[in-house]
């Protein structure tokens, strides 16, 4: 392992550079993660505003000016903060404290009306269709906006700290023997520009305590800048799997996200990323293998780059990946984005297993129900298609601090042969 004095090298590095990219800007036009969204957000927040204060308080006579005036101050808060927030140049700002309390308050003051909005323009259709003479809808609203009350509360102040150990055990006809009952932990998604200083020492304690053969990052460490990662380096470096730490980068480790950077700039930042991992003695595999032995047999640990679609990194080289290998090789397949395993893995390699995050399983699921589940065909947990496996971790971390029923996870993997009396204990060399 490489000492302390290598981390601090890193570090000043990205210190330094980090001055630096905040004296410089180009020219570069980039919609923000805010202005992306703006319209629809000066809409969520005028048009419910507008139909409850009509059906309510400018039918009330018992209230001032003064009152009626207070009931747009809110809207127009927030309605200012998107504006702010639209017209930066990063897809965020660099202090999310401020950011994050500015997106609790529209899951606050916004959301709530639109949901009883919703219900109540229901229940006035249903209304005079069974021409009834109250409006459940309102009623139905009400209950609504305590259930996403609820939803609010304990999404942000428990459930991102609710880490818990995922246990998954999988056989393999191919599996080499000597490999029986290897034991992998598979992390993703640690987002540390989001993430506690707390919470990362429980990670690296819950890691450590599994005694893994090898620990496996599947990507995005970072949300948009490597200095994020600075005081995270000296809890990091603790992490001692038997066999070593593979990692690849996800779609937030490159530079995309910062747009006030120059070209020159950006390189830099993914340089000083790809250093940082080197420091904590993560072996980054940038379409790159690496073989493990135990005695004659061993496996492949492959690694490729950020395999998106649009709007984000498509960089896999997966030939590059396996070069050399033999067909016959027993192939984990460390990928960010699971939407790479139909496209491209499946078709291109012979992985018999491929770990992947990206997706946080949506940091939401309700009643079984994940809103990653509608765009992507594999967002969390197992999938099979024949002998061949895909796990799709929730992460441990997320850009937004946000989580409902979909705790973090530390993967714990089995590997095991399967058992067949009509043949012989599986060997492979790679």
């Amino acid at each position: 392992m490489q000492d302390n004095g290598s981390v601090r090298t890193v570090i000043n590095s990205i210190e330094t550079f980090a001055g630096s990219i905040v004296t410089k800007q180009s020219k570069v036009k980039f919609k923000t993660m805010i202005a992306r969204i703006s319209i629809l957000i000066l809409l969520l927040t005028l048009l419910p505003d507008l139909y409850i204060y009509m059906r309510y308080p400018r039918q009330r006579r018992d209230i001032t000016l003064w009152m009626h005036l207070l009931w747009w101050v809110p809207g127009a808060a927030m309605l200012a903060c998107t504006a702010v927030y639209s017209m930066m140049r990063n897809f965020a700002p660099n202090n999310l404290t401020l950011f994050n309390v500015y997106l609790f308050m529209i899951g606050l003051l916004i959301v709530p009306k639109v949901i009883f909005t919703l219900a109540s323009l229901a229940g006035m259709a249903v209304k005079r269709l069974l021409k009834q003479r109250k409006n459940w809808g309102n009623h139905t609203g009400l209950v609504l906006v305590l259930g996403w009350l609820y939803v609010l509360f304990m999404g942000t102040m428990v459930g991102p700290d609710q880490l818990h150990v995922k246990r998954v055990t999988l056989e393999f006809d191919n599996l080499p023997q000597a490999f029986d009952g290897y034991r992998i932990v598979q992390i993703s998604d640690m987002h540390l520009g989001s993430m506690k200083q707390e919470f990362a020492r429980r990670i690296v304690a819950q890691v450590n305590e599994l005694h893994p053969d090898a620990l496996l990052f599947t990507g995005d460490l970072l949300n948009m800048r490597p200095q994020e990662a600075v005081s995270f380096t000296a809890t990091l470096i603790h992490l001692h799997p038997v066999d070593g730490i593979f990692s690849v980068l996800g779609n937030h480790d490159y530079a995309d996200y910062v747009r006030t950077a120059t070209a020159e700039q950006r390189s830099e930042m993914e340089r000083l990323t790809r250093s940082l991992e080197g420091s904590m003695n993560w072996d980054l595999l940038l379409n790159e293998r690496r073989i493990l032995r135990r005695g004659a047999d061993s496996i492949v640990i492959a690694g490729t780059e950020n395999d998106g679609r649009p709007p984000f990194p498509a960089k896999a080289d997966y030939r590059k990946a396996l070069h050399g290998i033999s067909p016959e090789s027993f192939v984990i397949m460390m990928q960010h984005d699971p939407s790479a395993w139909r496209r491209h893995i499946l078709p291109q390699t012979k992985a018999q297993l491929t770990l992947s995050g990206h997706t946080h399983g949506g940091q939401l699921s309700l009643f079984g129900w994940r809103p990653t589940s509608v765009v992507n065909t594999e967002d969390a947990g197992l999938y099979k298609e024949g002998n061949r496996y895909l796990y799709v971790s929730t992460g441990v971390g997320a850009f937004i601090p946000f989580r409902f029923h979909m705790k973090p996870e530390v993967v714990e993997i089995t590997l095991k042969v399967k058992k067949s009396p009509s043949q012989p204990s599986p060997s492979g060399r790679a």
